[in-house]
């Protein structure tokens, strides 16, 4: 006879996450979650559609100059998206993201949506994302929620191990231009033309799975091109107990030009809502 859970059983199943897991995320820097928000696969594509609908000043759409599909994205919309702000709040994405960080704390960053629609020729090429942020600390996380099936030719590629590699690579736009003016960092290296110079992690993904990435480590996107179905992500980022607020002195992405924090301040504030702290709920 069959097992049959209740969906309260099967959300408790789902959350379970042991040391080896959390092992393989400090030690990689990335890792495949099964399952873990399914359900919260409809409220989220509810809320990209009214997003699309009614995108906000920081909309980062690209339309390839071969006539493909476009590429949406847009930042920093969970205040005004209720689906978004209900996930934040609502779901275990805070408790799994203190427990995956190692941190007591998981405090809310900012959401990104992203959405390749079927033909889309635009790569995401590779990229660290805290070289972009106003933030540092190591007790870092992205949960990359795909809410349509993504094959493993068209999947988030992380490269295992980056997140220790002590630096932070040059942040640029998608049309190859520095982010910001004067900065001398390194260059991200040629990755695609030394592939097996590195161990790349990628995984196909269902609904309601997540990668978990650390904001170190180097990962990048293929086109949509070959796929027949759109490629929507809500992506939710979280920091933990050592974030600080770092003045990057120039528009960053997100441009969070709006904030009186002081360069080294915790970071902290209406934007960034503790959302799970260890020493108060139980684990």
């Amino acid at each position: 006879m069959g097992l049959f859970y209740t969906n309260k059983q099967i959300r408790k199943i789902n959350f379970m996450i042991d040391q080896t897991q959390i092992n393989f995320f400090q030690q990689h820097g990335a890792i495949c979650l099964k399952g873990y928000f399914i359900d919260w696969v409809d409220k989220l594509r509810n809320g990209i559609e009214k997003l699309i609908s009614n995108p906000s000043p920081r909309e980062r759409s690209y339309t390839p100059k071969d006539g493909s599909a476009p590429f949406f994205q847009d930042l920093c919309n969970w205040q005004r998206i209720k689906e978004f702000e209900e996930f934040i709040y609502k779901s275990d994405a805070g408790k799994l993201a203190s427990k995956l960080m190692q941190s007591n704390t998981a405090r809310f960053f900012h959401d990104h949506v992203l959405v390749k629609e079927p033909g889309s020729s635009i790569v995401t090429p590779w990229h660290q994302d805290q070289s972009y942020y106003c933030t540092s600390g190591l007790q870092t996380i992205s949960f990359w929620i795909p809410l349509d099936k993504v094959s493993i030719e068209t999947t988030l590629n992380c490269i295992s191990g980056s997140h220790k590699w002590n630096k932070l690579h040059k942040p640029k736009r998608f049309d190859g231009t520095d982010l910001f003016k004067n900065d001398k960092s390194e260059e991200v290296p040629d990755i695609d033309s030394n592939l097996n110079n590195y161990n790349i992690l990628s995984w196909p993904i269902e609904p309601g799975d997540a990668i978990g990435f650390n904001f170190r480590t180097l990962h990048g996107a293929p086109a949509n091109n070959g796929s027949l179905s759109r490629r929507r992500v809500f992506s939710a980022r979280w920091v933990g107990d050592d974030a600080i607020f770092v003045d990057k002195k120039g528009k960053g992405s997100p441009p969070f030009d709006h904030l009186t924090l002081m360069d080294g301040e915790k970071l902290t504030g209406d934007d960034f809502p503790l959302i799970y702290n260890s020493n108060y709920w139980d684990i």
